[in-house]
């Protein structure tokens, strides 16, 4: 005769899972004894002014009135300006005409901005004096509409 194929690895898993499922079944029966003992119905969790957890009820004279319409649900939209961008002033340090870009140093703070030949309106060269604007860029900020003075 053949041996069973049932291990005793197999015997103790499922002794497991049978003696879960008695468990949750007992769990269960002692929720729904607990309910009919004490019909009281559901219990209330307020939360105090300082954001912990409370049987008591708030006191209704600290009650703040919040207009639904005053909630911003998201990222609030950004208002159009019809201002223009104010244009920095610099000093062009470097420009490599042959692989098509170079810095900038802004004349107030000393920041180096780095400008592509995409972002020029007019040309340039080394030590011309520019003015530009800012556009993030993958690695930093990047000089765009570069014009000479």
């Amino acid at each position: 005769m053949a041996k069973s194929q049932v291990t005793f690895n197999k015997i103790e898993k499922e002794k497991k899972r049978l003696k879960k499922r008695e468990d949750k079944q007992k769990k269960k029966d002692a929720r729904k004894a607990e309910a009919k003992e004490n019909p009281q119905g559901i219990q209330f969790a307020y939360v105090d002014y300082n954001g912990n957890l409370t049987d008591t009820p708030p006191d209704p004279s600290m009650r703040i009135k919040v207009e639904a319409e005053s909630i911003e649900i998201g990222i609030p939209k950004k208002e159009i300006s019809d201002e223009e961008p104010a244009a920095k002033e610099g000093k062009v340090s470097f420009f490599d005409t042959s692989k098509g870009f170079g810095f900038i140093i802004d004349s107030i703070n000393q920041e180096k901005y780095f400008v592509h030949v995409s972002g020029l309106l007019q040309p340039i060269a080394e030590n011309d004096k520019v003015t530009y604007e800012l556009e993030r860029g993958q690695k930093g900020m990047n000089a765009v509409r570069v014009k000479k003075i």
